[in-house]
């Protein structure tokens, strides 16, 4: 055999090789797509799992008031404004698709409050849009603790604009304050602080009372006081 042909053979025998090996190789390539695919899914399953249950310890309360908002409400006056204000944009459920400023001014409970820091009773004091603009903690004081306030008091209000600031945003904690967080001392946007005791649905504000507290907005937590909450003047 000259060497011509046996070039031509080894040539030949090469290709059949390489035939052989790269079906060989495609079904290994397959299988090991597969295989990799299997891992890289339980991989993220488990990746996501881990990370499902790690938010969900970190945020179980708030998740669970997005839910449904009326999940932590605390206080002997739930029941009440539930009945009183069933559905609507005033009610428990509506309150928490609004920012608070405008939550408040659904809330049949919140008449005078919301005349307070809407410019409404003094047209030099509006909050709105500070209300609606950050995360907060907010004490509101029903129509009812404002009726304990004598009407000169309240009268003067229209032209204090300094002490009606004053008298609001010590209502106002910043961040949100679940009912489980909200026991303590904490530091008002006014700058003096307020003390919550008590538990469940016995909270106190200072020494006024929560009538329903727990009530989402989109941006504030809402704790429904019977009596207006009085700064250090």
């Amino acid at each position: 055999m000259n060497v011509r042909t046996r070039t031509s053979y080894a040539v030949a025998g090469i290709a059949t090789l390489a035939v052989l090996g790269l079906s060989a190789c495609s079904s290994d390539t397959g299988t090991g797509s597969d295989s990799t695919t299997g891992s890289q899914a339980e991989d993220t399953m488990t990746d996501d799992s881990t990370s499902d249950g790690m938010t969900d310890d970190s945020t179980e309360g708030s998740d669970d008031m997005a839910a449904d908002p009326a999940a932590n409400l605390v206080g002997p006056g739930c029941a009440a404004y539930a009945e009183q204000v069933p559905d609507g944009a005033g009610s428990i459920t509506g309150m928490s698709t609004d920012p608070v400023g405008v939550a408040a001014s659904n809330n049949p409970l919140l008449t005078t409050l919301t005349a307070a820091v809407s410019g409404e009773l003094n047209p030099d004091v509006n909050l709105v849009d500070t209300l609606n603009g950050d995360e907060f903690t907010v004490f509101a004081p029903v129509d009812d603790a404002f009726a304990k306030i004598d009407a000169a008091t309240l009268e003067s209000l229209k032209t204090d604009s300094d002490t009606l600031t004053k008298i609001l945003t010590y209502h106002v904690v910043p961040g949100q304050l679940t009912p489980d967080q909200v026991v303590g001392e904490h530091e008002t946007v006014e700058g003096g602080t307020v003390e919550v005791t008590g538990s469940g649905d016995e909270l106190m504000v200072n020494d006024a009372a929560v009538v329903c507290g727990g009530v989402m907005t989109q941006n504030a937590t809402v704790y429904l006081v019977d009596s207006v909450l009085m700064p250090t003047m």
